[in-house]
C-alpha cells in the first residue's frame, strides 16, 4: 500500500475542528509540501464497497476517480488529517499534493477547503469554526464564483479543468 506523506514539520493532535488533525509543529512558508496523499486509485464503485471500513481517508482525484486505502489497516499508513476549513492555510497543487497557501506558524492546525477538490452530490454542515464558514458544504463549492478566484491556482487538477472550462 503506498502510504501518504507528510513533512517532518508536521504532527498529528486533537482537533478543535473535528477528531484529530494535522498541526504544523515548525513555521512553514509559502508554497511548501505539506502532506502528499497515497493510497490506492479507486473508481466509485470500489470507494462505494469500501467506504464504511475507510472512513474518510480518501480524496477525489476526478468525476469517478479517488485515492485512499481499501482496507481499514491501510488507513493509518495513509490518513493525512488534513480536516476542512472555509478559511484554509493549505491548498492542492495538481491531484495530490498539499501546499501552504500562506506563511504557516508553529502549532496552527493545517486545513483545506473541500471546495478544492470534492465534486460530489453531498452536502454536509461545517464545523470549522472559521470567521467566514459557509456552514453548509455542498460538495459543489468549487461552482462559487468568489472560491474560483480565491483559489485559483490551489484546485485539484480536475477541478481546475472545469473552472478553466466555464
Amino acid at each position: 500500500m503506498p502510504a501518504s506523506y507528510l513533512s517532518p514539520k508536521t504532527r498529528i493532535a486533537r482537533s478543535q475542528i473535528h477528531g484529530r488533525g494535522l498541526f504544523a509543529s515548525k513555521a512553514m512558508r509559502k508554497g511548501e509540501i505539506v502532506a502528499i496523499k497515497g493510497g490506492h486509485v479507486l473508481d466509485a464503485r470500489t470507494l462505494s464497497r469500501v467506504r464504511s471500513h475507510i472512513a474518510e481517508s480518501y480524496i477525489q482525484i476526478d468525476d469517478a476517480f479517488y485515492v485512499g486505502a481499501v482496507t481499514g489497516r491501510e488507513v493509518r499508513k495513509n490518513k493525512i488529517f488534513i480536516n476542512h476549513s472555509c478559511e484554509p492555510n493549505v491548498g492542492i497543487r495538481g491531484q495530490i499534493t498539499f501546499v501552504a497557501l500562506r506563511g504557516i506558524k508553529a502549532d496552527e492546525e493545517l486545513t483545506y477547503d473541500w471546495a478544492m477538490e470534492e465534486n460530489a452530490p453531498a452536502v454536509t454542515h461545517c464545523h470549522c469554526r472559521a470567521r467566514h464558514c459557509r456552514k453548509i458544504l455542498t460538495g459543489q463549492g468549487w461552482k462559487i464564483p468568489h472560491l474560483q478566484r480565491k483559489y485559483r491556482g490551489h484546485f485539484s487538477a480536475y477541478l481546475q479543468a472545469k473552472i478553466d472550462a466555464r
